[in-house]
């Protein structure tokens, strides 16, 4: 796999170009079957509103109507993460946030699909059609909360559910109940990442870890924790960042007993942790992406 930094574009902002060929194919798998879709839901992160929308879905998906999942609601930061609902609120989407974890009641969702399915199965009851089941297109990018949702909303497993991106390998329809069957999908992404995009992307593990370097990944969660949860820095890590990284990551080895023969630190097992700790989701209340006025941060 190959990433590259493009040009600084005209705004000043740096790309990375990153785009596995299986994610073209499931695009176009996706238009090739839209015709038998009534209906989307698309799973984003809670915790990175922006960041993992899919940028081109409506250009995938076309007029179809459209549900916006948030799923690891449980783990954003709810006071940031609740402007964006009423942004994307405001541009017209159904917005549904989600905690798929436990005992999940799902009961919004199916109530707010059959609602915004009344006029479809109206029209197929004024034409003299018998009701069947509401079929709906399931997407998102990597690692979001898909098959946790499918399996959730199937009561089993159905849908492979892994900590990592790149589990789902094909389009597959899955049984709900007498009243939904889902099109399950591997996850999206788009050709072009802006940098920050691309870094809350690894942060939350939605793209590989070899994707970008897991050193600058782990100090860009840190930085960001400083930035915009210094509590919690302080709480887990330090008390704050070093201006030498490798500085702070020595103190942090040191609190958290990253340490080789002879007391010296492990640069790699620090750097793991901190990136676990947010895959895992025990750092719990943040919202990489910043809402303001309309705008991400």
């Amino acid at each position: 796999m190959v990433i590259k930094m493009s040009n600084v574009d005209k705004q000043g902002k740096v790309h990375i170009n990153w785009y596995p060929a299986h994610m073209a194919k499931t695009k176009r798998l996706i238009k090739e079957n839209l015709s038998l879709i009534d209906l989307v839901y698309e799973v984003i992160d809670a915790r990175m509103p922006y960041s993992s929308k899919i940028e081109d879905s409506d250009d995938i998906i076309k007029n179809k109507p459209k549900i916006l999942i948030m799923t690891k609601y449980d783990l954003c930061d709810k006071e940031e993460t609740d402007k964006w609902i009423k942004y994307y609120e405001k541009k017209g989407y159904k917005v549904l946030p989600l905690n798929l974890e436990g005992n999940a009641n799902l009961k919004p969702l199916i109530n707010l699909t059959m609602d915004v399915m009344k006029e479809f199965n109206q029209k197929r009851a004024d034409s003299g059609l018998k009701k069947r089941k509401v079929r709906v297109l399931v997407i998102g990018i990597p690692n979001v909360g898909k098959s946790t949702l499918i399996n959730r909303l199937a009561g089993k497993k159905v849908a492979t559910i892994g900590n990592k991106p790149g589990v789902t390998k094909s389009l597959a329809w899955i049984r709900v109940n007498d009243n939904i069957e889902l099109l399950d999908s591997p996850g999206i992404l788009w050709p072009k990442l802006e940098e920050g995009q691309a870094f809350n992307l690894a942060a939350f593990t939605a793209i590989k870890e070899e994707v970008l370097p897991m050193f600058e990944v782990a100090e860009y969660i840190l930085k960001s924790l400083e930035k915009y949860y210094p509590d919690i820095l302080k709480e887990r890590y330090t008390e704050e960042l070093n201006d030498d990284i490798v500085t702070t990551l020595e103190e942090i080895g040191r609190k958290r007993g990253c340490l080789i023969k002879g007391g010296n630190i492990d640069y790699d097992k620090v750097i793991t942790l901190i990136i676990n700790d947010v895959k895992n989701g025990y750092i719990k209340g943040v919202t990489f992406d910043r809402f303001i006025e309309g705008k991400h941060e």
